[in-house]
């Protein structure tokens, strides 16, 4: 995970953490967590990115929709994360 963008990563727990990760889905979730519009032009190769890494699977809905679903990899990677973020916090107090 330390070769991803911020804004990678944050795609990837994105598609973690929704019940129906789509393409929509995923830029309505950023959208409001940046707090301004997300570009296709931006959204989309940075999650075939993470489909090239291995880090999230792409499927097809129907023939205008992609869903996404985090791999085990993926998973893996925002738990070592997830306990790396914890330890260095643990350490700062």
């Amino acid at each position: 995970m330390y070769d991803l963008t911020g804004f990678q990563r944050d795609l990837l727990y994105v598609v973690a953490g929704l019940d129906d990760p789509h393409g929509l889905a995923i830029k309505d979730e950023l959208e409001d967590y940046y707090e301004k519009e997300i570009h296709h032009g931006r959204l989309y190769p940075n999650l075939d990115t993470l489909v090239e890494k291995g880090l999230i699977e792409k499927s097809q809905r129907d023939r205008r929709t992609n869903e996404y679903s985090t791999t085990r990899r993926g998973t893996r990677e925002i738990e070592a994360r997830t306990e790396w973020e914890a330890g260095d916090i643990d350490h700062d107090g």
